[in-house]
């Protein structure tokens, strides 16, 4: 195995992708190494949990089994971690795993059966005597909660002597026991999830995104069998499930139709009019929102919603808006339902407004005093809120769209909730030439094309 480039080795250390990106596509060899340790690329970047440069190293073809001595498909279980995949699953953070093990061809019984030791024997460790029993240093573990965006998750992180682990070891053996096709239980995977009683952080969630993936009748009773349950954290768990049962999301250990379909009025209407504990009710109100209009239940769900309006507690109040139905374009909204969404815009809690200025936004029906609410909204200290209000203006014909569109520039076209601001604003500008600004020549002069769901939502705001 070749010593990268300078080139490549510092874009690696750095993290960036753009700059990893190109020069794999020039030519770079994926799999070569650190010249000053030896290491292959792929593991200084799960050494760093930088997923992105990973990802590009493995497209390219970087071998997650390459051993430090160059030999391709290196053997798991060697001591000391010597490949990204064992270092992965040492790190404790199951989606660096998730991304190192895309093939199972490749790992005999006994290479499986070392990277789950491998998993188990971290998450019965002390992190922090394990990082000082590797490094040989007696100093105290640096600790801190790391944030990954892009799976809604947390970490606890523990630093010493160079060496990171972030504690997500149970969400890693989770991980591989089910890419090894091995049933964890649904009362095993509780009992992970409890480890870490905190809906954020990656433990839960890995337990809550494969049950979910599972999406059988089996999941489905052991959970509903817990909506009942005198511990809090058991019936929090319990709605999570169910409600990821509900809207069919299964993440990365989802099965094509597994998911059940079950109504959800059945479990969470009567659980969310006895449900003492706010964070549990939060997620019951959610999972009784995504049921929607279907089948007629918006009826007897938004009374359920509207009740729940004043609660004290910001995290249910916040589900509040997703229970009431929109109406039609021909429509009134209901005096009472307009009256408190007004009250849930001008909330204390930023979440709250944003929540309510996003239906109200999206609401095409007639609503008295609308565009007021919504202008008072221009100037909160969450962005996406401005947006919301800015795009709601806009579909309604109200000017006060075009000063509130170009105090949020730059604007993402082609992200949420930007895009709906960026096409609503060109249809203003199109019946409204006099504020136009000028646009360039070429293929950007145009207005950007809709989609059905654009045109369908156009000409309900008409």
């Amino acid at each position: 195995m070749r010593m990268g480039s300078a080139e490549l080795v510092s874009a690696v250390r750095r993290g960036d992708v753009e700059a990893v990106h190109e020069l794999l596509d020039g030519g770079e060899d994926p799999n070569a190494r650190d010249p000053a340790d030896g290491v292959p690329l792929l593991c200084v970047a799960v050494a760093a949990y930088d997923e992105p440069v990973a990802e590009e190293l493995i497209k390219a073809g970087a071998d997650a089994l390459r051993s430090p001595d160059g030999a391709p498909g290196g053997d798991p279980g060697l001591p000391g971690g010597d490949s990204a995949l064992t270092r992965a699953v040492d790190g404790g953070c199951s989606w660096m795993a998730t991304r190192l093990l895309p093939d199972l061809v490749r790992l005999d019984a006994d290479a499986r059966a070392d990277l789950l030791a491998r998993a188990r024997y971290w998450a019965e460790a002390d992190i922090a005597t394990e990082l000082r029993r590797r490094t040989g240093l007696a100093g105290p573990v640096e600790r801190g909660t790391v944030r990954v965006e892009s799976w809604s998750s947390e970490h606890e992180r523990h630093s010493l002597g160079g060496q990171t682990v972030w504690d997500g070891h149970l969400g890693v053996l989770t991980m591989l026991e089910e890419r090894f096709r091995i049933r964890t239980s649904f009362d095993e995977l509780l009992a992970r999830a409890l480890t870490r009683p905190d809906r954020d952080h990656n433990v839960w969630s890995d337990s809550v995104v494969l049950l979910a993936g599972r999406g059988d009748e089996e999941t489905w009773a052991a959970a509903r069998a817990l909506s009942a349950h005198p511990d809090r954290l058991r019936r929090l768990f319990a709605a999570d499930v169910l409600r990821c049962l509900v809207i069919g999301f299964g993440g990365l250990f989802s099965r094509p139709g597994s998911v059940v379909d079950k109504p959800a009025p059945e479990v969470f209407l009567p659980w969310a009019l006895e449900e003492p504990d706010p964070e549990v009710l939060a997620l019951v109100l959610s999972g009784l929102s995504e049921e929607g209009d279907s089948d007629g239940n918006g009826e007897i769900i938004e009374p359920v919603g509207l009740s729940y309006a004043g609660h004290p507690d910001p995290r249910v109040r916040l589900e509040v808006p997703d229970t009431l139905r929109p109406e039609a374009a021909c429509a009134r909204v209901q005096r009472e339902k307009l009256d408190v969404l007004y009250a849930l815009a001008r909330d204390p809690d930023p979440r709250v407004r944003e929540r309510a200025a996003h239906w109200l936004a999206h609401c095409p029906a007639e609503a008295p005093g609308v565009t007021d609410v919504l202008a008072g909204l221009l100037d909160d200290e969450l962005r996406d809120t401005r947006v919301h209000a800015a795009y709601g203006l806009a579909q309604r014909d109200d000017p006060r769209c075009v000063a509130a569109e170009r105090g949020l520039r730059p604007l993402d076209a082609d992200g949420w909730p930007d895009s709906g601001l960026v096409r609503a604003i060109w249809r203003y500008e199109e019946n409204h030439p006099e504020v136009a600004e000028p646009r360039l020549s070429g293929p950007r002069a145009s207005a950007p094309e809709l989609s059905e769901s654009d045109l369908c939502e156009s000409e309900l705001s008409e």
